[in-house]
């Protein structure tokens, strides 16, 4: 496993003091490679969530386990 790299600021950052320097701050790993920024969670994946965890419940009702072989 990597260690991050000294944290630096976006480029895209406007010089503004709102918010924290936290949120703008950009984590590089694998020398440059991989950047990650910490951000929010799109809609369209919270949503892929909840459907994701109600096919597993519907699965689970449905497909798994039961009585067994031979019972009623």
């Amino acid at each position: 496993m990597t260690t991050p790299s000294t944290p630096t600021s976006t480029p895209e950052s406007d010089g503004s003091d709102q918010g924290s320097d936290h949120e703008h701050e950009l984590e590089e790993y694998a020398g440059g490679t991989i950047q990650a920024r910490h951000g929010y969670l799109p809609v369209w994946l919270l949503v892929v969530y909840a459907v994701l965890f109600l096919w597993s419940l519907f699965y689970m009702v449905v497909y798994w386990g039961g009585l067994g072989p031979g019972r009623i």
